[in-house]
């Protein structure tokens, strides 16, 4: 999932040709864009019908997020209020839609290895037994946090705040998500993902995930938050 440079601008503009527009609004210059990325997701555990309905989904959210950022970029702003406002209502869906997106592509980027490994002289290994005591209890309150999310995602993420990795049960894509947190790992537990391979049987398909992760991708993601956490240190 990558933005694009002010050099896509032409994608803004088709996305605004349907939207109504100010009669001065001038040209685009608040507006990003994203791009789609095509997922080659390795694992046996979801079936094919499961990964490209799933990629489908994320082409959506991408369609959305593009088309709420070109709305956005000549919302009424003088008229903003928290009962009914036109502004408000882009900004509660851009946030829906950026979490929606990034979360999925980290998803299918950290799942579906068939060989990659984690070992104990590993960033990923050593930050997750320091911050949980041991590595096993990690993997257990992740678990935990898959099994709660309420339609929604289980991420391990750094927290700028707490200087520490914490895990965090996130309900659809945008609700109880702590300030200060960049994601490291991250599981998609709607039941859409699960339930045309494992039915109501979220546990297992848990499991299948977590064998299958991609460590040397989260091994990348722990070196920059390491990084970034010296910043905050």
């Amino acid at each position: 999932m990558i933005i694009s440079d002010k050099l896509l601008e032409n994608v803004v503009e088709e996305a605004l040709r349907n939207v109504p527009l100010p009669k001065k609004a001038g040209r685009t210059n608040e507006a990003y864009v994203v791009q789609t990325k095509n997922f080659d997701v390795k694992t046996e555990s979801l079936s094919e019908k499961s990964k490209k309905a799933h990629q489908e989904l994320l082409d959506g959210y991408v369609k959305s997020l593009n088309e709420v950022s070109a709305q956005l970029d000549t919302a009424d702003r003088e008229n903003a209020n928290p009962n009914n406002s036109a502004f408000r209502n882009l900004k509660i869906d851009e946030t829906y839609n950026i979490n929606a997106t990034f979360l999925h592509g980290m998803f299918f980027d950290n799942v579906g290895s068939l060989s990659s490994s984690l070992t104990v002289d590993s960033i990923t290994y050593m930050r997750l037994a320091r911050d949980w005591g041991e590595f096993n209890k990690w993997q257990k309150d992740f678990i935990a946090c898959g099994m709660s999310a309420r339609n929604g995602w289980a991420v391990t993420c750094y927290n700028t705040f707490l200087k520490r990795y914490i895990n965090v049960v996130v309900d659809l894509h945008s609700s109880n998500i702590p300030f200060g947190c960049i994601p490291v790992i991250v599981l998609d537990c709607w039941e859409h993902t699960y339930y045309r391979d494992y039915l109501k049987d979220r546990k297992s398909y848990i499991y299948a995930m977590m064998r299958e992760f991609n460590w040397d991708k989260i091994e990348e993601r722990f070196e920059k938050t390491e990084r970034v956490s010296k910043v905050y240190a």
